[in-house]
């Protein structure tokens, strides 16, 4: 038996230290990736959760209501001891992994046993009456609510877990910051931090994801902006490079894609009022929303040809497409009792096809903001890399010693904090796609993304679109001295 157990242990160090090295090798070369990729594990929990955890999270104790002074008071003991079970595995990761640079972060071991010491101290004073009652139901709410409530609370930890990233990020300036090689590295560490945050948040107070889900909805507004900003970042871009070539054939192909753009969109607005303006029906509000995308349509190519202005039809032509497509997405979120949504009929596929392209949007945007980001300089490497010095050296030491000084004290290729402010605002968004920005159950029983705020979320994103489009033409010519 004692063998056995020695066993089992060696095989668990071995498999901790293989983990440790591949995790520590890969995040050294692409971190922005692994934080896509964390991002990505964050939504497909979501996804199980909201579709197959109902029964699951009925029998989480903290759902249950607690009806006597002796299970309140079990339950508060039981709560003490997972907090100092949470604070020695703290410790335990915090000693075992950590590199030489992350001693400099000693302080934030400390804060974070402070913390959980004084909530012991804060449950222990509360009266039993109140624990008992801190997420107690008179009836047992449907299955649609626990869903929501899982998808909320799965988007907190991973909310919580990014802005925690960011405010430790804000201020690096060059790759002299200890906080540079906090950012590439310590990647067991982080995985293991953010499984523990999710996993707590399903023992907090249903008021406290009451509070996060209506914070949600504009942070989810903010992120659409930034949505907005990558995307026309996306097509200057996309245009600049085909116009940097200065060749004929890019110059057609320049063409080609914005007729293609134009035709699709055309189209697009065509099938809109098929669908969404039936005949003996009083649809003023939809014609309304569609009229209005094709005046944007028509000023995005009247502001982009005009001779002031010189821009190029290609962003134009792309961004009427993408103003036609939020257009579409808002009508196809309208409830499916208004007699003004043609789509009633096919209301779960259109609804499942919604939800998987606005999370495809949302992933895409993520992706495209991680490697936008980094995409001026090289990679950045933490000093600590176990291939450092290692071999012999091609210079004398004390130039390898200098060379590495010049190359830590490079500054930093992107914002840490801003790029993890990204993911923090893509969490909100997320949990709302996912939960039909909480309105879905009571409107459209189990479909997603459908509801009246959804309906105005996404046409309020479209005319910011449009203003943002056209204040970037029109911006330089109202003031020439300011650089755009």
């Amino acid at each position: 038996m004692w063998a056995a157990s020695c066993l089992a242990s060696c095989c668990a160090a071995c498999a901790c230290d293989a983990c440790r090295t591949v995790v520590s090798g890969i995040s050294r070369r692409s971190a922005r990736i692994a934080y896509c990729g964390l991002f990505s594990l964050s939504l497909i929990v979501s996804w199980i959760l909201r579709e197959v955890a109902a029964p699951l999270m009925e029998k989480i104790p903290c759902k249950v209501r607690l009806r006597t002074h002796h299970s309140a008071q079990t339950a508060l003991v039981v709560t003490g001891y997972a907090v100092v079970a949470v604070v020695m595995l703290w410790q335990a990761v915090f000693c075992l992994l950590m590199s030489d640079h992350w001693k400099t972060f000693q302080w934030l071991d400390d804060i974070v046993v402070l913390l959980f010491v004084a909530c012991i101290i804060f449950q222990e004073s509360l009266p039993i009456d109140y624990i008992a009652g801190i997420n107690s139901f008179h009836t047992t709410p449907n299955r649609e609510w626990f869903e929501t409530d899982a998808v909320l609370r799965v988007s907190l930890g991973n909310f919580l877990f990014f802005t925690i990233l960011a405010i430790l990020m804000i201020g690096v300036k060059n790759q002299k910051d200890p906080r540079d090689s906090m950012h590439h590295g310590g990647w067991m560490m982080k995985i293991i931090c953010w499984c523990l945050m999710v996993i707590f948040m399903f023992f907090l107070p249903n008021g406290i994801i009451s509070f996060y889900e209506t914070i949600s909805k504009f942070g989810s507004g903010l992120f659409l902006l930034v949505q907005v900003v990558l995307l026309l970042d996306f097509v200057h871009s996309w245009n600049d490079k085909w116009v940097g070539y200065d060749e004929q054939f890019w110059y057609v192909a320049l063409l080609v894609v914005s007729l293609v753009c134009y035709v699709a969109t055309l189209a697009f607005n065509g099938l809109l009022f098929h669908f969404f303006t039936p005949s003996g029906q009083d649809c003023g509000l939809n014609t309304f929303f569609i009229v209005m995308t094709l005046i944007l349509i028509f000023g995005f190519a009247v502001v982009t040809l005009h001779p002031s202005v010189g821009g190029s039809i290609l962003p134009a032509s792309v961004l009427s497409l993408y103003c036609t497509y939020l257009c579409y997405s808002a009508l196809a979120s309208e409830p499916r009792d208004y007699e003004c949504n043609g789509l009633h009929k096919h209301s779960k596929a259109v609804s499942s096809g919604t939800l998987a392209l606005g999370l495809l949007t949302t992933v895409l945007s993520v992706v495209y903001s991680a490697v936008r980001a980094g995409s001026s300089t090289t990679l950045l490497s933490p000093p600590s890399s176990p291939r450092a010095g290692s071999g012999k050296p091609l210079l004398p030491l004390d130039k390898v010693d200098e060379e590495e000084e010049k190359e830590r004290s490079k500054p930093v290729s992107y914002s840490y904090s801003f790029f993890h402010l990204i993911f923090s605002l893509a969490s909100m968004y997320s949990a709302m796609l996912l939960t039909g920005w909480s309105t879905s159950v009571g409107e459209s029983g189990n479909l997603v993304d459908v509801g009246w705020p959804s309906v105005w979320v996404r046409i309020v994103t479209g005319w910011a679109t449009a203003a943002l489009f056209i204040w970037s033409q029109v911006a330089p010519i109202l003031f020439p001295d300011r650089e755009f």
